[in-house]
């Protein structure tokens, strides 16, 4: 017998209740049951940040985490960050700046970005590259992404212009 828990959970604004395993991966659970496949499954180990969404607005490893444990969450996907336009121009910066290639890794760097962003209005290059680490990419060299997170920056692409930066609250909940 399937051990089976019904859930509620927002999902890139819309709230909705499932049924799910005690044991399926939360990952999986947006990819396979509620056909979000934004959410890239890489390593399975929480290691590479292919998997990385927001929950209760904090970034989080996907692939680390059961279903049964977002109820009552809130949780924004690459595809309700982009929908809702809070990283599009996040998403121009990478193209335009050559910060993606095979694509893999894009969503988790793009959540990744937009979190760092969130909290640190004008990041050096360091600390981009330091707040990037929590995503890998084979293809790229990370220069492209620095430079599109960079410009982000510069031209307050997450953060509104004039709003305070933000401690990261206790930093990644994997």
């Amino acid at each position: 017998m399937i051990d089976r828990h019904e859930i509620s959970v927002n999902i890139n604004g819309r709230t909705a209740s499932y049924q799910v395993e005690a044991r399926r991966l939360l990952s999986d659970f947006l990819r396979d049951e509620v056909g979000l496949t934004g959410t890239h499954v890489g390593c399975e180990h929480g290691i590479c940040g292919a998997c990385t969404i927001m929950v209760d607005g904090r970034a989080t490893r996907s692939c680390l985490m059961f279903a049964v444990q977002v109820n009552g969450a809130h949780i924004e996907t690459v595809e309700g960050l982009s929908k809702s336009g809070k990283i599009a121009r996040l998403q121009e910066l990478f193209s335009e700046m050559h910060g993606l290639q095979c694509g893999f890794c894009t969503p988790g760097m793009l959540i990744v970005a937009y979190d760092l962003l969130r909290h640190r209005r004008s990041p050096s290059p360091a600390d981009i590259r330091e707040g990037m680490s929590a995503a890998l990419c084979r293809c790229t060299g990370y220069d492209g992404i620095v430079k599109a997170v960079t410009q982000a920056a510069r031209e307050g692409a997450i953060v509104p212009p004039g709003v305070a930066e933000q401690p990261a609250p206790g930093g990644d909940r994997s």
